[in-house]
């Protein structure tokens, strides 16, 4: 299951004129395809996080632990 996002003015006419959006959502699910008008405020990068990290470390957190690291190399 993927998801793909794609700008709406890139769909056919009859699906442009009931989706009033600027991008879309397409996600095959068992052979169904479904798609889903997203908002302009919509950050495909939100729920992305790293291999190895539940969600409880921050950028901040992580880069401060990688220059700590680099420090001790040298």
């Amino acid at each position: 299951m993927n998801d793909l996002i794609l700008d709406a003015c890139t769909l056919p006419e009859p699906l442009l004129r009931i989706i009033h959006s600027d991008k879309v959502m397409v996600r095959e699910t068992g052979g169904v395809i479904t798609m889903t008008p997203l908002d302009k405020d919509f950050d495909c990068t939100a729920e992305v996080f790293g291999m190895y990290n539940d969600g409880k470390l921050s950028v901040d957190e992580f880069l401060a632990q990688k220059h700590a690291e680099k420090e001790l190399e040298f």
